[in-house]
């Protein structure tokens, strides 16, 4: 029996404009940074997606290879796990960085985060996803 690993998303800090800042961890463990759009009114290709449960499933983008989409989102789609800096790298979807740089308001070594979550989550097609607000 393969037991799948549930994700989770601790927003730490809506810093708007530059984006949503968080912590992302595998089977309660801390896994790395994650940045998102703002909070704003699930706005489309604006905004950081809702807080709450999803499915997700692994997908082949044309821009981003082999990565998640997450699924079932209210009023929106093509969510997905992808690498990139800064807020303007994400129309939506969740950044992985290695940790947040305060002085350019971007995460780090996004790319080289991203292997490693794919890596790590390559025998699991699916997963489900928590998006929590630390500020709630």
């Amino acid at each position: 029996m393969i037991i799948i690993p549930h994700i989770e998303i601790i927003r730490i800090e809506d810093a708007f404009p530059v984006g949503c800042f968080g912590n992302l961890l595998i089977s309660t463990r801390y896994f790395c940074v994650t940045l998102e759009p703002p909070v704003f009114e699930n706005k489309r290709n604006f905004a950081c997606i809702p807080a709450g449960q999803y499915e997700c499933e692994r997908v082949l983008s044309m821009k981003f290879g082999t990565t998640y989409e997450i699924l079932n989102v209210p009023n929106r789609s093509l969510i997905r796990f992808h690498s990139g800096n800064k807020v303007q790298d994400t129309e939506g979807c969740v950044c992985l960085g290695e940790y947040i740089d305060r002085d350019s308001d971007a995460i780090r070594r996004s790319m080289d985060t991203m292997t490693r979550f794919k890596n790590i989550m390559a025998p699991y097609p699916k997963f489900r996803l928590t998006i929590k607000e630390a500020w709630d």
